[in-house]
């Protein structure tokens, strides 16, 4: 199996695109470990650990997997609660979550469930995004301004934010916004020789190194160069509701933004990638991760598009950014003593507002008004209330709304007409002869497309004058499926048909939606030598029934 993701080397391209992707991924890993409180080196061993070992298990040949923006705010918001009611215990309860978020994304891969991720409103995907973009800022706004984050996640941050200002380092703000500065301004024409983030991160500290004092600014301090200590599982029966429940949040979330990530790299390369085995991959790398107290990761879109346009073609890229994270912290650590705090947190800011689905929110009202207020609703739910409440609650209302129009569009092919100058029933001349000669006493009864349950009133208001006629053809042969709803529905029309002494035949050519019928017993009620498979046979035997009255 691992042999066929490497059939496709290219040393050259792929050696280069590690290299490369490395690179960008040092100054974000560093960023996102600080801020999550884990540390710096949860950030650089998570970008190492999943990495690597989603490379060399997945189902994708150039993705690069890394911790991410989204994750990362999980993994903070898991930090803070765990960490604020077991201090001594929290942190390996914390990573324990990440194992058994990696367990759960193996098992979705298992039970090959990948394709079924992604389906979801594209609304609550960006709303969802979006709002991750905007914890991600917010959290950032007090390390911005020279002091720590505050432990209680957003609500917290803004609080004491009043506050904060007041107090504000002047220092550590200027090199934040210098930091962002870069960022944002960093000619085009050099970004693709040289990440921003790696010029921000350098220029700003070699600038804090010369004009500022050591001790005035907070930095991140060496990081220890040996290989990471060993997390033990660490289960708490009275949290374990909650290390489910948020390990669940994680493990969907990596699957959601790491397939998402595949797909664009798909439309790159013109390759399919293995949904199932990359959820399988991603599963492992967390679980290893975890187990060494690294954060969890995902499929990263900057560098996964950046991997794929230096020449990379299979998972060899991958691994070989690894080792150069791994060599850059075992051999080169304490390089990164001196960066400041605020530096990560201007790169984590620009991350954020990177995150947002800026496309979406300059044309949602133009597109579709439900769509954006779910999208609005979904973000401002998202940050100010819980990532599962937002998700669940989105999915729900686009679910309705994308019901009720189906509904609306699906009532309109349930038709009953008993005269043929009516033009809604795909009728031939001859049977629409027929039919004139029946003089109103034959209801053609017409259904096409599937037969959704939100379509069962229709139903009963085309049927609801049955008693004035002899015959009702029911006519299902554009209909290649029907609901349960549906399928009572019929029945109840059946029944109401002959219990007003009105002859029913059928017409259901289709083999599935027999089978169907069959199933909710609505052939059972109608005579078996009155089911036809031609229209115009069934027209004839009515105009029979209706001669002989």
């Amino acid at each position: 199996m691992l042999g066929n993701r490497f059939e496709n080397i290219n040393l050259k391209g792929d050696i280069f695109g590690g290299v490369t992707t490395a690179i960008i991924s040092l100054p974000l890993a560093l960023a996102f470990g600080v801020a999550s409180g884990a540390g710096a080196e949860a950030g650089l061993w998570g970008a190492i650990m999943v990495g690597f070992f989603a490379a060399l298990f997945g189902g994708s040949n150039t993705l690069i997997s890394e911790p991410t923006g989204p994750m990362t705010v999980i993994m903070t918001a898991v930090l803070t609660s765990m960490m604020a009611k077991y201090p001594e215990t929290g942190m390996a309860m914390s990573f324990t979550v990440v194992m058994m978020a990696g367990a759960f994304q193996i098992l979705l891969g298992t039970l090959k469930l990948g394709k079924y991720i992604t389906l979801m409103p594209y609304s609550v995907i960006s709303g969802f995004m979006s709002g991750i973009g905007v914890i991600l800022i917010i959290l950032q706004l007090s390390p911005l301004l020279g002091h720590s984050a505050p432990a209680g996640g957003v609500i917290d941050t803004l609080s004491v934010l009043p506050d904060t200002v007041l107090n504000m380092d002047v220092s550590e703000l200027f090199l934040g916004l210098l930091t962002l500065g870069v960022l944002f301004y960093f000619p085009k024409q050099y970004r693709k020789y040289v990440p921003a983030q790696l010029v921000a991160l350098v220029a700003v500290t070699l600038l804090s190194v010369l004009f500022f004092d050591a001790d005035s600014i907070r930095r991140i301090g060496e990081i220890p160069a040996g290989l990471p200590s060993l997390v033990m599982p660490h289960f708490n029966a009275e949290m374990i509701t909650n290390m489910v429940l948020d390990a669940l949040v994680l493990g969907t979330l990596g699957c959601i933004d790491t397939l998402l990530t595949a797909v664009i790299g798909d439309s790159l390369t013109r390759k399919e990638h293995d949904s199932d085995k990359e959820l399988r991959g991603q599963g492992i790398a967390n679980m290893i991760s975890g187990l060494f107290g690294a954060l969890p990761g995902a499929g990263a879109t900057m560098g996964t598009v950046t991997n794929i346009q230096v020449g990379a073609r299979s998972p060899v890229s991958g691994m070989v950014r690894a080792l150069v994270l791994a060599l850059v912290v075992l051999v080169a650590g304490g390089l990164t003593e001196p960066i400041p705090m605020a530096v990560l947190a201007g790169i984590a800011v620009y991350v954020g507002f990177n995150i947002l689905d800026w496309s979406f929110i300059q044309r949602a009202h133009k597109v579709s008004l439900p769509g954006m207020v779910v999208m609005y609703g979904v973000m401002l739910l998202t940050v100010f209330v819980d990532l599962i409440v937002a998700v669940g609650l989105g999915v729900f209302i686009s679910n309705i709304i994308i019901i009720e129009r189906l509904s609306r569009e699906q009532a309109r092919k349930v038709k009953a007409i008993s005269d043929a100058d009516e033009n809604d029933v795909p009728l031939t001349d001859n049977e629409r002869i027929l039919l004139d000669k029946a003089d109103g006493k034959v209801l053609f009864f017409y259904l096409s497309g599937p037969m959704i349950f939100s379509v069962s009133k229709a139903i009963s208001r085309q049927h609801a004058s049955i008693s004035d006629y002899q015959v009702m053809i029911l006519d299902l042969s554009d209909v290649p499926m029907i609901d349960v709803t549906v399928g009572l529905a019929l029945e109840n029309a059946v029944k109401d048909a002959q219990d007003a002494d009105c002859e029913v035949l059928l017409l259901c050519p289709n083999q599935e939606t027999r089978q169907q019928l069959e199933k909710f017993h609505v052939l059972d009620l109608i005579n078996s030598q009155h089911h036809y498979h031609h229209r115009e046979e069934a027209l004839r035997v009515a105009l029979e029934h209706v001669s002989d009255r």
